[in-house]
């Protein structure tokens, strides 16, 4: 990283961010439930929180006092996580300050490219932060060309230029700390405080934690099957 941090980025380094998000059809999926997920977490420690859905955001933002990444998840294949410009900017009037947008390289679904989404977005509201949402090393270059504020490995392993590893993609962390202008944030499949440590040796700005610590229905299945399959 070779400029100033803007003061929303410090107070995310060397943090846990937590994402407090839920599936359509689960017991939880419920904004008022996401929102006293997201205040259980920072009475924890978490720096920050992401979380996705208008109606999560606008309560989240309004009760918790740490940075707050938004998304909008609209669909399940392709591009999904804020996948355009005008989800983009109803994410950012929620006041969540930094924005998450699918950072791949394949087709969004308004015909925009990244940078072109990114450049709008900033201009409609010059305040709000981009992270990027990558599966690999080159969806990270493009990223940051393209105006990223944000690296994250999020989709490493989901968009098929990757394998899925089992626990975070250490590898790439390692490649895209190596070429990172703006803080690289590590994401998916963070299940085990020793993971969200190594992520950090290994070059990580923060760490992002989900299913592992907002997920009750995945972490009783991993008890379950190691109880029932022993």
């Amino acid at each position: 990283m070779t400029a100033a941090l803007n003061p929303v980025l410090e107070r995310l380094r060397g943090g846990l961010i937590v994402s407090a998000q839920a599936y359509p059809g689960e017991p939880m999926r419920d904004p008022r439930t996401m929102d006293q997920v997201a205040r259980a977490c920072i009475a924890g420690g978490a720096a920050g929180i992401r979380a996705q859905g208008l109606a999560d955001l606008s309560l989240i933002t309004q009760h918790v006092d740490v940075p707050v990444i938004g998304l909008w998840k609209d669909g399940h294949d392709g591009v999904f996580i804020t996948p355009t410009l005008t989800h983009a900017i109803a994410v950012a009037a929620t006041g969540a300050q930094i924005v998450a947008l699918d950072g791949t390289r394949r087709p969004r679904p308004d015909g925009r490219t990244f940078a072109q989404t990114v450049a709008a977005l900033k201009a409609a509201r010059p305040d709000v932060l981009v992270m990027a949402d990558c599966g690999s090393l080159e969806d990270a270059r493009a990223a940051q060309d393209g105006g990223a504020d944000i690296l994250g490995t999020t989709l490493a392993g989901y968009t098929g230029e990757r394998p899925p590893t089992d626990g975070p993609d250490i590898e790439l962390v390692d490649q895209v700390a190596a070429i990172a202008d703006v803080p690289l944030v590590v994401e998916g499949r963070v299940h085990t405080p020793a993971q969200a440590a190594m992520a950090l040796d290994h070059g990580a700005f923060a760490v992002v934690v989900g299913t592992a610590i907002t997920h009750p229905a995945t972490i009783t299945s991993w008890f379950v099957n190691a109880v029932v399959h022993r």
